[in-house]
């Protein structure tokens, strides 16, 4: 994924999350990653999810439904019992945003499998909004499921850039460490390199609407 798509990206997830800390929604954000794609499969970003859903700690079902699944078998919990974790964890909220960015780097075999789990949730919570990101060959697999989705072209817009950049140094912990020369020049690098890795047709954003 470009440099482009991956700041367009966070400005959506960033901008979500910050108001989820004031509002009464709930955010869960995945960043498919092909080099650690042995602990992305569709089952532990599933988990994921669920985790980052549960707030103010686990509630008694879901606590309830990982132990009854523990005890089938003494196994670890399948695909199902997430899904089912996930049903509750939902309607515990008003509303939720699930975000997963890279798309394209996922698994092929659990692709599938990821698109067609989240189909299922946003068809049982039409309250749940799901916000996807990836390379436009991925597009045919997010119709197959989402066929109401918005495709929404991502190209290289360096203002953009700028001042996602610019908004990150802001929120620097030790902002004592840079002066402005320095931030400058942190700056003019990575809006250089952007330039330089793209390449391309640029990936796509894919929002559902149900």
């Amino acid at each position: 994924m470009s440099l482009t798509a991956r700041n367009a990206s966070c400005l959506v997830i960033d901008r979500l999350c910050d108001q989820a800390r004031e509002g009464d929604f709930a955010v869960a954000w995945l960043y498919c990653d092909y080099n650690i794609r042995q602990e992305q499969a569709a089952i532990n970003m599933m988990g994921a999810i669920v985790t980052q859903l549960i707030r103010g700690g686990i509630p008694n079902e879901i606590r309830e439904a990982f132990q009854e699944a523990e005890r089938a078998g003494a196994r670890r919990p399948l695909l199902e019992d997430l899904m089912r974790m996930l049903r509750i964890a939902i309607t515990k909220l008003p509303q939720a945003f699930i975000c997963v960015d890279a798309l394209d780097e996922c698994l092929p075999g659990d692709l599938p499998r990821l698109l067609e789990s989240l189909r299922d949730i946003i068809r049982e919570f039409p309250r749940t909004r799901v916000f996807l990101t990836g390379r436009p060959h991925v597009g045919q697999a997010v119709r197959k499921y989402f066929d109401r989705a918005v495709e929404i072209p991502i190209s290289p817009n360096k203002d953009d850039i700028r001042n996602y950049v610019v908004m990150r140094l802001d929120r620097d912990e030790m902002p004592e460490a840079m002066d402005n020369s320095l931030r400058d020049d942190i700056v003019r690098i990575i809006l250089d390199k952007m330039s330089n890795m793209y390449v391309g047709v640029p990936p796509l954003l894919a929002v559902d609407t149900y």
